[in-house]
């Protein structure tokens, strides 16, 4: 067989580790020829060959965990396919907790397994033990055991995903290395290659960027962007240990360690709270199967807890100490999927430690994706288009990589918050709100006021999975915002203007509401895929005869932006990025219109500025648009103000506020208050795989008009009927608090999880919005069942509702 890289290929997949060569597999499963793999050394010689191999079931959420089991399935599987042994066994898992808070968190997941359908066992300190008779149970609190979890050889399920590419037709070339990525406008052509001495290049319909820890170096040579970094990462592995067998996996996140027993002997992996990147500078060119200088004084401190916690291992000498280099990105989160900054280029890197576990899955949903043109199913928390353009910053990733191994083990606490590389997107009023007390969180990068301290309390996160330091906080806040008026700062919200000669023809196109309004109309509606389901929520703005301002979740804006400038077809119209130009102040409340008159000469009125318009206004010396519109459920207006006015407008709004009791707010009052009106968050409740029909949002499509994307999938729906609907959930007991993925249960039986969750300060529980099958029930059927809501094991009553629980019919509004 030739080893010279062919003319043409369908598809070209730079990268040979473990995610390359299951990309490659899954495209010719799905019956692709013409797929070439370039490998610039040898297949797995960069990350893949010294990976740990634990391939666990569960993962953050429900569609991560089918992935992670995909994979446990398919490597079962493997070695009857193509006759390489992957090492693959269910040798089970346990892990353990040594603090109350940890405790608190695997009770959780957990719970969340069975609502997610993964097997799992709570077992106390003394079951530990006699599972794992090695282990010294001081000081554990609780532990959780999942019995199908596993390990397997690495490289070797690579090379049997290569074997079995191979064997249905995909060329995989090793010591080729892609040397340049030839682009025209937004699609990529081919890829220049060498080999040796010899080069050449190879026209491409598709290029998949699979270069592990070289992925940012590639993505760059096609003008894309792949945020992540190297990291050295640690683990020993002990000579033989008389009479050790086989054993489950054993983490214990409380002292950063994981422990893997293998062929009589142990290995103890770690992921320390303070990473060292490696690589800044380069990957040397002769990079392979290499590992990085041995560091004992930073592994020190794991192996002498480790010591304390697997006393055999004092007596057994070390066989191996391995340092080696793994791919991390800023959230924790690999990258999968279309680039936002082409229309062929697609990328699967970024595996943060859990490759081996993830590769099965992450090559199955790209390559179906590629194939069909369209997610399978919600990737949200892994499409690449989630990160902006300024993660890509080499000094960024440097010092974010240093906490993302550590979180990986650290624990997971509600609304924690990255601490590295942090204020680099501030507001224009972030020193407005931040003299005042605000405690920042970073969101995609922005510095946004998540809650409002008081002078007597000390201005940062103490977290829990119980009620944080913060929680009176958002109930004072919660309160304003119900009786009184509170502003808080939504400046982070992407803005993205669409104008031109068919720019109403385009939205209309695109979304599912009617954008032929008048000027000043707002739409509040959704963008479809063809299967009806939610691919961006939005509001849109007429601002003019020929442009409308879209405003989107700031996690979401380049992914919008991206979905929208693939639709534009022959439409004449531009797509600019306008989230910079103006800060954005909601003022909510029912006396935000007596505040907004104190501070400017115009007429807020039902008459002239009634629910769902804007206005052109005065503010203190200044000029603002206002949008009367709100996310909370009570009357009020957003506040939209020029970058350079936003710090006048805001201490005007302060100064005049002040005589009615004005309350700065954060987003976590938003998320709370929001959650009691039932406003769905995309991302959680609503999603692309989310019928819109299902998701309680039918009021925002418009099936009237034609040719929307979406538009037979709604009618379909509407003939056939739905099979489940999305309920308001609040819990009866005021005492337990909700997050997500909290399974639901009906009538005792488990039917689901709650996508989302938060307090509801003037209902007096914790609320959840969760889907419920229904098929052939009426509404009516739904609700007469009775529900509860498993909180870490506890099942707690819930009642149900498929309106809004608070103000159900929206009078606080539109007073």
């Amino acid at each position: 067989m030739s080893n010279t890289p062919p003319a043409h290929a369908r598809v070209v997949i730079i990268g040979g580790g473990v995610i390359g060569c299951s990309t490659a597999y899954h495209l010719t499963k799905l019956g692709w020829k013409d797929v070439v793999l370039l490998e610039r050394k040898q297949l797995t010689s960069g990350t893949t060959w010294h990976a740990a191999g634990l391939i666990a079931q569960l993962r953050a959420t429900a569609n991560m965990t089918k992935l992670a089991r995909y994979s446990q399935e398919l490597y079962g599987n493997l070695e009857a396919e193509t006759g390489v042994a992957t090492g693959f066994k269910r040798c089970g898992s346990i892990t353990v907790a040594l603090t109350e808070e940890r405790r608190e968190e695997i009770l959780r997941q957990a719970a969340m397994a069975r609502a997610f359908g993964v097997e799992v066992e709570e077992i106390s300190p003394t079951e530990v033990k006699a599972r794992y008779e090695h282990l010294n149970i001081d000081g554990v609190t609780g532990a959780v055991y999942l019995d199908k979890d596993g390990q397997g050889d690495p490289a070797n399920i690579a090379l049997a995903l290569a074997k079995g590419a191979r064997q249905r037709g995909a060329t995989i070339l090793e010591r080729t290395k892609a040397t340049r990525i030839v682009r025209d406008g937004r699609r990529v052509t081919g890829v220049d290659w060498e080999q040796g001495e010899a080069r050449g290049h190879i026209t491409a319909d598709m290029v998949v960027n699979c270069g592990g820890m070289w992925a940012h170096e590639v993505g760059r040579m096609a003008g894309v962007n792949v945020p992540l970094h190297a990291c050295e990462h640690f683990y020993i592995v002990t000579e033989a240990i008389a009479g050790l067998t086989q054993l489950p996996v054993l983490r214990v996140p409380d002292e950063c360690a994981y422990y893997k027993e293998d062929a009589g002997k142990m290995l103890l992996g770690a992921f320390e709270p303070n990473a060292k990147p490696w690589g800044t500078a380069g990957i040397p060119a002769d990079f392979e199967f290499d590992q990085l200088p041995e560091d004992f004084d930073h592994f020190e401190p794991i192996l002498a807890d480790a010591v304390e916690r697997m006393p055999m291992l004092a007596e057994a000498g070390i066989h191996t100490f391995f340092n080696g280099p793994e791919s991390f990105t800023p959230d924790d989160a690999y990258h999968l999927g279309l680039a936002p900054e082409l229309d062929n280029f697609w990328v699967a890197a970024g595996f943060n430690s859990i490759g081996i576990q993830s590769a099965g899955g992450a090559g199955m949903a790209l390559a179906q994706w590629m194939e069909d043109g369209q997610k399978p199913f919600d990737l949200g928390d892994v499409d690449i288009s989630r990160m902006e353009p300024f993660q890509g910053n080499k000094k960024y990733l440097y010092e974010r990589a240093t906490e993302s191994l550590g979180l990986l083990y650290k624990d997971h606490f509600p609304f924690r918050q990255k601490e590295t590389a942090r204020k680099i997107r501030r507001s224009p009023v972030y020193w407005q709100f931040l003299d005042r007390g605000a405690v920042m969180g970073e969101f995609a990068g922005w510095e946004r006021p998540n809650w409002i301290a008081k002078p007597t309390q000390t201005p940062e996160y103490e977290y829990s999975w119980k009620r944080q330091s913060f929680f009176n906080n958002i109930a004072e806040e919660h309160t304003a915002i119900r009786n009184n008026v509170g502003m808080y700062d939504m400046s982070s919200f992407g803005k993205i203007r669409v104008e031109g000669r068919d720019a109403v023809a385009f939205m209309n196109h695109v979304g599912g509401g009617q954008y032929d309004v008048p000027v000043g109309k707002i739409t509040y509606t959704q963008f479809l895929n063809p299967m009806g389901g939610i691919e961006a929520d939005v509001t849109v703005t007429r601002v003019s005869e020929t442009a409308f301002l879209v405003v989107t979740p700031a996690a979401t804006r380049l992914a919008d932006e991206t979905w929208m400038r693939r639709q534009v077809g022959d439409f004449n119209v531009v797509i600019t990025n306008m989230t910079a130009s103006e800060a954005v102040l909601a003022v909510m409340g029912p006396s935000s219109r007596d505040l907004l008159n104190l501070v400017s000469p115009n007429d807020f009125s039902n008459d002239v500025n009634p629910f769902g318009t804007a206005q052109e206004i005065e503010i203190g010396h200044g000029l603002a648009r206002v949008h009367r519109v709100t996310y909370v459920g009570e009357l009020g207006w957003e506040v939209y103000v020029s970058s350079e006015m936003a710090a006048h407008v805001c201490e005007t709004l302060i100064e005049a506020g002040a005589d009615l009791n004005l309350k700065l707010c954060g987003m976590h009052m938003m998320d709370s208050c929001r959650m009691e009106k039932g406003f769905r968050h995309f991302g959680h409740d609503i999603t692309c795989e989310d019928h819109v029909l299902e998701a309680g949002l039918g009021f925002a499509v418009k099936t009237d008009k034609p040719d929307f994307i979406g538009r037979d999938a709604v009618l379909r729906k509407k003939e056939t009927g739905l099979e489940r609907r999305l309920v308001q959930f609040r819990l009866t007991d005021p005492e337990p608090l909700l997050y997500h993925n909290e399974p639901v249960l009906r009538d005792g039986e488990l039917v689901g999880y709650l996508a989302s969750g938060a307090y509801g300060h003037t209902l007096g529980g914790a609320m959840g919005l969760g889907y419920v099958p229904c098929k052939g029930e009426t509404a009516a059927e739904v609700l007469a069942s009775s529900y509860e809501i498993d909180v870490a094991g506890t099942r707690v009553a819930a009642e149900a509702s498929l309106r809004p629980m608070y103000d159900p019919k929206s009078e606080r509004v539109k007073v």
